[in-house]
């Protein structure tokens, strides 16, 4: 898909597919498969209309280059939003919607303040929800409009009132921090939107007009930038589920595929892992899996066994293995940097303690083992591993992090100068500059990039990312008898293949009382679960049990280390 690079401009691009395929279906969004009734669509002479009506509204209060906030569930709503935003010339913020924990909603604040946005666009399912965040969070400044409703004073954009943007302007903010306080929006150009898709659609080996669908978020972005515009940007159509839809009824997303014949379609190793294990025989009679080409998986580590499970579990139903697409990716390149089409997952057996050691070397018998999923070439990328304390280019066979140089890759980070700087400018040791630190340890293996960890603290739980400072300061706030010192950490369920974490957190208290204690843990548990949505192991130390550098952060590694090796000695646990 080359002919993607030389438009202008994403709009320009989706203008050009809208002359070509006005009465093609565009989008759709699939409320439920029972009946006529279950599925709402727009072709792509109705989109466009539907957008150029959100773009005349926003002419009428924004300017080129103003942060609009989209905050709307999965639907027709955002998709005209977010191309009417690109019509208007503004820069998108898509972000989740005022949620039911706190820590969700001073996320939100922090986003919006961040951005400094003016204008809030929702649709009418949740407006009232959307105005009443804005009261209790003080943002009388925002301006709410829900877009769905028709607004008889806006008129429709025309044709040449469209705002002409090019290769170097912003059209998105994608935020990935999980802090409260330090939320950094990556900003996306249409350069890096156009080259990111083409190389995307190579990579998938996708033509025009292909069928793309799933449940992710339309603010994530593998559900923006992998799952919708691709398909559009290509003249193809998207399908939408919401993904509550998919967490209580996981066989409607296999059904979904089967029932409009979507090709492509991608989800995080947890959702694979939840298919094959909660879906009935029942519920997937007469399924036929045989069209679905890609199987993408991704934003969180890949396990080698929940491929082979999940293959073995619907091959009846005509899946193929070889339809899997273990790839890499991140928001400050858009979305894709790797992943490929047609072919068996790679899968390599290494030495688990000596990858701890930073060496990738074949498992031996009776050592212990870890599998690492090979997530295809990043063939529209430079790649270099590199020592994350010198920076020099690592050996063949040794672990460092992926540094990334290419058109996809973010200009940085939304006024943050010295953050864009260490993060997207990197140097290595000889001077060689212009590169992205992408935070993770992995490797390049006959062109393979095999991903090991995380340098950074980030925690998945279920497809969400959590942050441990986030919990760390919750749990202080909430709970002032606490000391000053604890650290929250991921476990996995198996260190042979890491996957979903559960949350572990150790801290400090004061006090020996066994009754306080017990209150006090059951106390910090409930806190976790009520204001970050997961379920919690609370071990309480004495005061100087957890481990500090010099300069005063908590070792997180460390003390996740220890609370494995059962080297702690707990004053209350559970």
């Amino acid at each position: 898909m080359d002919e993607l690079n030389p438009a202008t401009s994403v709009a320009a691009l989706l203008r050009r597919r809208v002359r070509e395929n006005r009465e093609e279906q565009a989008v759709a969004h699939v409320a439920h498969l029972d009946g006529p009734d279950g599925v709402s669509s727009w072709t792509y002479g109705r989109l466009d209309e539907e957008a150029r009506a959100v773009a005349a509204r926003l002419r009428r209060r924004t300017s080129p280059g103003d942060r609009v906030l989209l905050l709307y569930p999965v639907g027709l709503p955002f998709v005209a939003a977010f191309i009417g935003c690109l019509y208007a010339g503004v820069i998108a913020v898509p972000a989740p919607e005022p949620g039911q924990y706190s820590q969700q909603r001073r996320r939100l604040r922090a986003i919006a303040t961040d951005a400094d946005v003016r204008t809030v666009l929702t649709d009418s399912s949740g407006y009232e929800t959307v105005r009443a965040w804005r009261a209790e969070d003080g943002l009388d400044h925002l301006h709410v409009m829900a877009t769905d409703v028709a607004d008889q004073d806006s008129g429709v954009l025309e044709a040449g009132d469209a705002v002409e943007t090019d290769h170097g302007t912003v059209v998105l903010l994608q935020y990935t921090s999980g802090s409260t306080g330090d939320a950094k929006g990556v900003m996306i150009t249409n350069g890096n939107m156009l080259h990111n898709g083409a190389a995307y659609l190579r990579g998938m080996g996708q033509q025009s007009g292909y069928r793309s669908g799933g449940w992710l978020p339309l603010y994530h972005d593998m559900g923006l930038s992998a799952q919708l515009l691709p398909a559009l940007m290509a003249g193809g159509t998207c399908y939408l589920m919401q993904p509550m839809t998919f967490v209580r009824r996981p066989h409607l997303w296999l059904r979904m595929i089967d029932t409009f014949g979507i090709q492509v379609s991608h989800a995080p190793n947890f959702a694979y892992d939840l298919c094959q294990r909660k879906i009935t025989d029942e519920q997937v009679a007469g399924l036929d899996l045989s069209r679905w080409e890609y199987a993408g998986n991704g934003s969180e580590p890949v396990q080698a066994s929940v491929l082979t499970a999940f293959a073995k579990r619907f091959a009846d139903q005509g899946f193929q293995e070889t339809s899997f697409g273990p790839s890499y990716g991140m928001a400050e390149t858009v979305v894709y940097v790797s992943g490929v089409s047609n072919r068996r997952p790679v899968v390599r057996s290494v030495d688990a303690e000596l990858l701890e050691q930073g060496e990738f070397a074949p498992a031996r018998l009776g050592r212990p083992a870890r599998n690492l999923v090979g997530c295809g070439p990043a063939e529209d990328y430079e790649v270099r591993v590199v020592d994350p304390v010198t920076r020099r280019t690592m050996p063949p066979d040794g672990l460092g992090e992926i540094w990334l140089r290419g058109p996809s890759v973010s200009p940085g980070y939304w006024r943050r100068k010295e953050a864009s700087r260490t993060t997207f400018d990197a140097a290595l040791a000889d001077g060689d500059g212009g590169w992205l630190r992408t935070g993770d340890l992995g490797i390049v293996v006959d062109g393979d990039i095999f991903v090991s960890g995380r340098i950074k603290d980030l925690l998945i739980v279920r497809g969400r990312n959590l942050y441990p400072h986030d919990i760390e300061h919750e749990l202080r706030t909430q709970h002032p008898e606490l000391g000053q010192v604890g650290a929250a950490f991921g476990v996995s369920p198996s260190e042979a293949e890491p996957g979903d974490e559960h949350v572990v957190v150790v801290h400090e208290v004061r006090g020996r009382d066994a009754d306080l204690l017990q209150a006090l843990g059951k106390a910090m548990k409930l806190t976790v679960a009520r204001e970050f949505g997961t379920d919690s192991t609370v071990v309480l130390l004495r005061p100087g049990s957890v481990l500090r550098t010099t300069s005063g952060k908590v070792r997180r590694g460390e003390m996740r280390r220890r609370y494995l090796a059962g080297e702690l000695a707990p004053l209350w646990q559970g």
